[in-house]
């Protein structure tokens, strides 16, 4: 059964969703793919382990500290590639960043030997369903470019602040 919650960050209102023990997502209320899908309207609002661990965690990362996402039940709703991608994703250390290009060699790594584009990685980083807590805001254009984020640059731009990790440096 699914439910969700609302979390008033410091960004802005997301809307948090839980199926049974597992977080399938996290958005900010505004952003591209919102919801991911999901019929977020026949969703009850409700409060369920996964989605208190979600905001504990939240409440955390904004507070400028480094929680693990291993200690969340994680269970994004996606396809075999793009699972793929979040799974690298989680592998990206607070405060450092990673190109697409660079997504897409491990992708190729891991597919043994079978290529990935960087469009494709692209378009799998910009759907991913749990927003902030996979990080996909530290993914970067092969030239330092803050290139696309779901929530926006301006956040994206804040969450790289926030993690130290010196956005003056990208383009």
């Amino acid at each position: 059964m699914y439910l969700k919650s609302v979390y008033a960050s410091p960004l802005g209102e997301m809307t948090l969703l839980a199926k049974d023990e597992a977080l399938v997502g996290v958005w900010f209320s505004d952003q591209a793919h919102f919801g991911a899908g999901y019929d977020l309207d026949s969703v009850d609002f409700g409060e369920s382990h996964p989605l208190s661990l979600a905001a504990s965690w939240l409440d955390s990362y904004f507070a400028g500290e480094r929680p693990s996402i291993d200690s969340l039940p994680l269970a994004p709703e996606v396809t075999e590639f793009r699972g793929l991608v979040l799974s690298v994703l989680e592998s990206v250390p607070y405060g450092s960043t990673i190109t697409y290009k660079e997504i897409a060699t491990r992708i190729t790594d891991l597919r043994g030997g079978r290529k990935s584009s960087a469009r494709a990685v692209g378009g799998a980083v910009g759907h991913n369903p749990i927003s902030i807590i996979i990080p996909c805001h530290r993914v970067v254009g092969s030239n330092g470019s803050l290139t696309g984020y779901a929530g926006g640059i301006s956040r994206k731009i804040a969450l790289l602040d926030l993690e130290g990790a010196a956005h003056g440096k990208f383009i």
